[in-house]
């Protein structure tokens, strides 16, 4: 689990848009979903996927 996951600036920028308080707990989420796929750099298609399974 030592595998540094990385963020691609547009998927920041999206990630900023959620409420602060949420923020936290929706970063794991998503790097918990890339970290279960091999995805080593969250994109902007990868933040939407995740954020479309929680919706």
């Amino acid at each position: 689990m030592s595998e540094t996951i990385k963020w691609t600036a547009e998927a920041e920028t999206k990630l900023k848009e959620i409420p602060f308080f949420v923020r936290p707990f929706a970063r794991k989420k998503i790097e918990a979903y890339a970290q279960d796929n091999s995805i080593s750099l969250i994109t902007l298609e990868i933040y939407e996927q995740v954020k479309q399974q929680f919706n």
